[in-house]
This record gives structure tokens, C-alpha cells and sequence, in this order.
């Protein structure tokens, strides 16, 4: 129980239509494959340990153009860490380089529930997004995982993708990095199926997340 007070929180109530959806992706656990599950297990395992330290856990989710799935990640694990009450995280994300938040993506998360609007207009524009009336937004733009808007020490580096993976074999100052790839919903950019697969990218993306903190909600109170 002392774990339970230390770590566990009152999260704060989600807007209604993506407290249905987030209902929904936690009861659809069953839809992650295995080999999935161990990997998300072992991310788990690990914030736990870390909040058990007592240390914040800064989580970056890099991708090549930090435009779709990262961003997806970082919003959705922090939503997930919120409706589990869990303390302490702080999300992030970032690309090996900078290009813009995904229009498609950003109407994908609407869909579910978020709250986003524009917080500063321009070529790469600077977005507000709400999961919860009283919670603090995210602030969410392209950049590189490096910018001075994340952490530089100590947090934990998630591939997204491939090429990120790839092309940093490296990450300076990742406490522990991990690999939990997804599918770049991009390929069907000017198909009849682009809506639908950037709703299905986000719902796996999210499906994911809430499993993960879960995972760790129950790992605080065994």
C-alpha cells in the first residue's frame, strides 16, 4: 500500500468521448501479439524500478520525421499514465530530423477524443493538445529527440521505427533504450484507406501505451 500512495494517483477526468475510447483500447489487450507483450513488459518492469528510485522517468518516442507515430507515443502515454494514476512521467518525442505534426495524425487523435488546437501558427506550427480539462497540455511540434525542449539526461530513448533505430545506434544520455516498432500509416497518404489507417495506427499506438502503464500500476501495488 505504501507504494500505492507514493506513486498512485486521483488522475484527472478525461474528456468524455476519449474516456470511451480509452476504456475500449484497455479491455482490447488481447489484440497485442506476444512478442509484443514482452517487450512492453520489460518497459514496464523498468519505469517501475525508476519510480521505486524515486526518480522522475522522462520517456522520448523518436522516429525519422518525429511527424506521426512518435507523436502519437507521446500523447498517448501520457494519457495512459494519467488514467492510471501514475506519477512522475513525463513525455516526450523528437525525429532524427524536423519536419511538421502530420495533419492526418492530428485528426486521427481528434478522433479519439483529444482536444488540439494551435498554439502558434508557422511552418512547423506548435500545438495545444488536451486529454483532460484539468491536466496540463502538451505542447506538440516537430523537432529533433536532441532539442532543447527535451530531456538530455537520464530519460528513456523508444524507437518508433526503423530508420530512426537505424540511423542512431546511439542515443547520448538514454538511461536504457528500447525498440517498439510501428508501421508508418504514411504508405497510405492519397489512398481511399489514409483515414483508416491512421485511426488504426493510433488505436494500436494507444492500445499499447495503456498496456504498458497498467502494467505498472499493477507492478506498484503487488
Amino acid at each position: 500500500m505504501l507504494l500505492i500512495l507514493n506513486f498512485v494517483k486521483k488522475p484527472e477526468k478525461l474528456f468524455h468521448k476519449l474516456a470511451h475510447t480509452s476504456e475500449s483500447l484497455t479491455k482490447d489487450s488481447e489484440l497485442i501479439p506476444d512478442e509484443r507483450k514482452e517487450l512492453l513488459n520489460e518497459l514496464g518492469i523498468y519505469i517501475k524500478e525508476k519510480l521505486i528510485s524515486r526518480k522522475e522517468v522522462s520517456l522520448i518516442f523518436i522516429c525519422s520525421h518525429n511527424s506521426r507515430r512518435s507523436h502519437m507515443a507521446q500523447i498517448w502515454a501520457q494519457t495512459a499514465a494519467n488514467y492510471f494514476g501514475i506519477e512522475s512521467i513525463k513525455t516526450y518525442s523528437g525525429g532524427t530530423q524536423k519536419t511538421v505534426f502530420n495533419e492526418s495524425a492530428i485528426n486521427a487523435l481528434k478522433n479519439a477524443g483529444f482536444k488540439i488546437s494551435v498554439e502558434k501558427e508557422g511552418k512547423n506550427p506548435k500545438y495545444k493538445v488536451k486529454y483532460a480539462k484539468k491536466a496540463d497540455p502538451l505542447i506538440c511540434f516537430s523537432k529533433t529527440y536532441d532539442h532543447r525542449k527535451n530531456p538530455s539526461e537520464g530519460f528513456v530513448a523508444i524507437m518508433t521505427c526503423s530508420d530512426a533505430d537505424e540511423a542512431c545506434p546511439i542515443i547520448s544520455g538514454a538511461d536504457y533504450r528500447t525498440t517498439i516498432k510501428y508501421d508508418d500509416p504514411k504508405i497510405f497518404d492519397g489512398t481511399d484507406n489514409q483515414e483508416e489507417a491512421y485511426l488504426e495506427r493510433s488505436e494500436q499506438i494507444g492500445r499499447e501505451m495503456f498496456y504498458v502503464f497498467e502494467k505498472v500500476s499493477k507492478l506498484l501495488s503487488s
